[in-house]
């Protein structure tokens, strides 16, 4: 890339800095109100009151487990974070344990995301976004697409589905990690990315099948504004990767009873790039580490919510790692195979190490990045909490250079 192509790259990018206290504080402003209108006064406060016991213990257990007991005893994740890091996933350890979904579900409504990113950008000095989003709908499906220019034919595209146990998240919650992925794969070398992020119908609003045929649907899209299969990369994060695993199992699915059974037959993308995917959604190797914030047994409970009453909790449609045929994965596999990234100390990793393994069998191209003391997902939240711009940047940079070496 040469000097003015490099300094107009920089110019399309758009990476701000880590939350800040006053980040914290905007964002619970607009939290307020959204409680309030969709959860009531009453179970707002009970929800604050039942969370005053950990809130209190938090300060002696944040100290004592951080700085005053031997090293050897403190969890692997706390030795390799910051001060600010260990405090947030402490709280987010309680709140996925114990707040109920439809109460955490509006922390990432679009009502609350879209003008939390807003702040953030004035906050970071851009009055007016460098890139371009747009929603976009369909009957079938919905999402926002993200580019350079929305008005040009990306030579990249990047097709992700959001985590969040299929009971919460949205698009808006994750476009600023989306925005700064789009930035560094144009600081990569792509001239024109897009990203296309799928905003599916959210448990227990639907179950499984919905999901997963708006996932056809949104890449049937997706590949329609590419043209071309071959410049195109499926992603997605815990439960959007789930999402992206049953996607290729449809491809490859040559079931009648399947749900995708008759539709137009879609060509597979080049790659599969996988943050912690939640390989199994009912698991008995999935276990509480002292690191992670994911709890087990209402992963379950998330897990069985999805599969619902039309399919068995163990078909490999809804729970991928259930998939032992390595037959249907070589149909299913990308042609430039899948990469996985994923944290050592997450509940999830035993069942994420099963599934290379089986795909290792079926002669599937498999790359993985595992972080020593990492928990889950945590190159989209690192983005939000590490204090320096290369650790708030670091998984982003592994993956994108997974790409961009397996998509030139």
């Amino acid at each position: 890339m040469d000097t003015a192509a490099a300094a107009a790259a920089e110019g399309a990018t758009m990476t701000f800095g880590p939350v800040s206290y006053l980040d914290c504080l905007v964002f619970c402003l607009l939290l307020t109100p959204q409680l309030l209108w969709h959860v009531g006064l009453f179970d707002t406060v009970l929800c604050v009151l039942q969370a005053l016991p950990f809130l209190l213990k938090l300060p002696v257990s944040f100290v004592w487990e951080r700085y005053l007991c031997p090293r050897r005893h403190r969890a692997p994740f706390v030795q390799v974070a910051s001060p600010f890091e260990d405090f947030v996933v402490r709280c987010v350890r309680y709140a996925f344990a114990n707040i109920p979904p439809r109460i955490g579900r509006v922390f990432f409504t679009k009502e609350v995301a879209a003008p939390f990113l807003r702040f953030r950008m004035l906050r970071h000095g851009y009055i007016k976004s460098p890139v371009q989003w747009r929603e976009y709908h369909e009957d079938s499906f919905k999402g926002i697409w993200i580019s350079r220019d929305l008005g040009r034919k990306p030579d990249f595209v990047l097709y992700y589905a959001h985590g969040g146990g299929f009971s919460m998240g949205s698009s808006y919650f994750y476009l600023e990690f989306l925005l700064a992925w789009l930035s560094a794969l144009i600081l990569a070398g792509y001239d024109n990315p897009a990203i296309f992020a799928l905003e599916y119908t959210l448990v227990p609003d639907a179950s499984y099948p919905t999901q997963a045929l708006e996932a056809i649907s949104g890449y049937g899209h997706v590949l329609s504004v590419a043209q071309d299969p071959s410049i195109i990369c499926v992603s997605g994060d815990s439960a959007g990767a789930t999402l992206i695993l049953s996607l290729l199992l449809h491809l490859g699915d040559d079931r009648r009873e399947s749900p995708s059974h008759g539709r137009m037959q879609l060509q597979k993308p080049a790659l599969a790039l996988l943050i912690s995917p939640w390989v199994t959604l009912v698991s008995s190797r999935q276990k509480n580490t002292k690191s992670d914030y994911l709890d087990a047994h209402q992963l379950r409970q998330y897990g069985r919510q999805f599969a619902g009453t039309k399919i068995s909790e163990n078909d490999p449609l809804v729970s991928p790692g259930c998939c032992t045929d390595v037959s249907w994965w070589k149909r299913s596999s990308p042609s430039k195979g899948i990469f996985i990234t994923y944290g050592e100390e997450e509940i999830m990793a035993p069942d994420i190490k099963d599934l290379m393994k089986i795909l290792c069998e079926a002669d599937v191209v498999v790359g993985s990045k595992s972080e020593a003391g990492g928990i889950h997902a945590w190159p989209v939240a690192s983005l939000f909490l590490s204090s320096s711009k290369a650790q708030r940047l670091k998984g982003l940079k592994t993956v994108t250079e997974e790409i961009r070496r397996r998509i030139p």
